[in-house]
This record gives structure tokens, sequence and C-alpha cells, in this order.
């Protein structure tokens, strides 16, 4: 079944009490993760870091915004409970080796490694020694960047699996890159997924039919929020239809069809298929032609349609009226 996550980010926008409520909302849509990013500014950024969307009114500068979207160990290991509670996985990508260890303090079964930290070697590193399983974003790195990347990770024995991702926000449909699934999975020969920003359910649903063993997404409670990542993001109604229909995807990719086989068509076969019929009145000794001919349901009151060619410049032993049946007791 394709494990699916709903990314939060910094839609709390550093309200531990919206963190919360995202939770709960969440757990109502039947994904099975929910995500979180960790952020500890003095680790991870400076002064010197550029806005990559300039939508805060409030900061100042990115190493304010990043300090906003603070939480403390103990605040995290309620978010974490609270996720426990609810039935849901906690997740949150660490942006710095601090990061790494305050996530592992509160207790996280696996590792999210975002786009822009898939060559972060010093970062891979410090998971890596976490012996956990990690998910890595493509989004910004090239073919040689990711072998890189594999590589390093190979070398560790880390038990990885990587999403096809777009970094743009949010993604348009010619920037999905839904072939590259199909690539990764030829090439790295290890889980698969898609990770979407294109405030859409459709992208997930083609990557899931493309054999996406992972989902990622950024849920929001409303697309006008605060936020850098809002306009990219699916609201909890869209989350639901989207988790629905992933499910029916996985049904039936988990029971292929034979097309050898349809033994269960046959009442239906006989009731939709037709037989052979002529369409005016045709005398004694008539000289059958194409033109003759009609197929009326049900099957078998005459000859098969299919074997229509087998009746052409057959001569009539007794005339048919219009619309009657034509039967190979009719023909000499």
């Amino acid at each position: 079944m394709t494990f699916i996550i709903a990314e939060i980010a910094q839609a709390h926008d550093g309200s531990l009490g919206m963190a919360h409520s995202y939770i709960d909302a969440v757990a109502k849509t039947g994904v099975n993760a929910i995500k979180f990013q960790t952020h500890i500014a003095e680790a991870e950024s400076s002064i010197h870091e550029p806005f990559r969307v300039k939508f805060s009114k409030q900061d100042k500068t990115r190493l304010e915004y990043w300090k906003r979207m603070e939480f403390t160990l103990e605040q995290w290991q309620e978010l974490k409970a609270h996720c426990d509670d609810v039935g849901l996985e906690f997740m949150s990508s660490p942006f710095s080796n601090a990061a790494v260890d305050l996530l592992e303090k509160v207790g996280v079964k696996r590792y999210k490694v975002g786009s822009g930290e898939v060559n972060n070697f010093l970062l891979l590193e410090k998971i890596a020694q976490t012996g956990k399983p990690v998910i890595i974003s493509s989004g910004m790195s090239s073919f040689e960047e990711l072998d890189a990347t594999v590589k390093f990770l190979d070398n560790r024995n880390v038990d990885y699996s990587i999403l096809q991702c777009t970094t743009s926000y949010p993604t348009k449909p010619e920037q999905y890159g839904l072939n590259v699934i199909t690539e990764f999975k030829q090439r790295y020969q290890v889980p698969i997924g898609f990770s979407d920003h294109s405030s859409s359910i459709e992208a997930s649903i083609a990557a899931t039919a493309l054999g996406a063993e992972l989902l990622e997404f950024h849920v929001v409670f409303n697309k006008d929020m605060f936020g850098p990542d809002a306009k990219s993001s699916l609201t909890m109604e869209e989350t639901s239809q989207l988790v629905k229909a992933v499910k029916n995807i996985n049904t039936a990719q988990n029971n292929p069809i034979d097309k050898n086989k349809n033994e269960q068509f046959t009442e239906l076969k006989h009731i939709f298929e037709k037989s052979l019929s002529v369409n005016k009145d045709c005398p004694e000794g008539h000289v059958i032609t194409f033109q003759d001919l009609e197929a009326k349901k049900p099957k078998g009151l005459g000859i098969d349609a299919s074997d229509y060619e087998s009746v052409i410049g057959k001569t009539l032993k007794q005339p048919l009226q219009q619309w009657g049946f034509l039967n190979n007791k009719d023909l000499k």
C-alpha cells in the first residue's frame, strides 16, 4: 500500500496550538504520517540567508523567521505524543545536526531529508549514524548529484527511498516529472515515491498509478493562510479525497485482471452481443449481400454477428420477413 505523508512544515506559523490542531485535522483524513520541520535557527542559518519567498511582514530576516518556527524539546515531545494518540506516525525533517540530536530525543522512526539537504553529506552522516531509514527528496538534484548521495548512503548501509520532486511552488503540470518515477525505479532499485507541491490531487493520483510507493504533500487549513507553502498545499477535504483515490488505486493494483479469463461475462455477453437478421423482406432464392444484414440483440437467436462473412453469397431456402433472425437452416 502507498505510504501517505501529510506535511505541515511551517503552516503552524510557530503556534504550538495550531500545530496540535493540524494533528487532529490530519488524523481524520486517513493519511499514514504527519510531517513537520525541525528548525534550530542558529545551527542552520545566518542573517545572510535570503527569503525564498518574501511572504513575511513580521520577520526582518529569514533567521528571525526560523527562530519563530522553533519548538522546545518538551513541545516536540508533546506533539509526538499527540500523534501517537491519534494513530499518526510523527515525522519531522531536520535541517541541522543539532536538529537530528533533538529528534532522536523525541523519538522518530525514520528521517525525511528535504531537497536542499540531499548533498549535505555532513547531515546525511549524522542521520546515517542513527541507523534509521531515510527518505530523500530529489527536487534540486541532477542524476549526477543524486548518484553521489546514493553511493554515500549505500556505503553506510542506510535503508533509503527516493521521492521524485520538483522544487517549484506551486508546481505546474509540465513540471510534475512523472516520467522520473519509472526512471528512478530502474536506476536505483529502491522504493520510489512522489513529493508534490501542485496544490491539486491529480499529480499524486497519477504518481500512484505509475507505482509510487510513498506520497508526500503539504496540507493547510486554507490556501489563503499565511506562510510560504499555503498556495502549494492541499486542504483537508482534498487530502481525504486523495487518500480515498489512492486506496482505490492500490486495490486495483493488487487485483490484476486476466483478459484470458472472462467466464463471469457469459451472461452479459449473451445480452449485449448480437445475432444476424435481415433488414428487408427477402424472398426464397434471394442471395444474401452485406447490404441485407443487420445485427440484433440478443446473441443466440441467429448466426453470430461476428460470422457475417460466412453468409454473404448464400441463397435463402425460404423467405424471411424484415428484421427476422437469420439461421443456418434458412440457407442452402
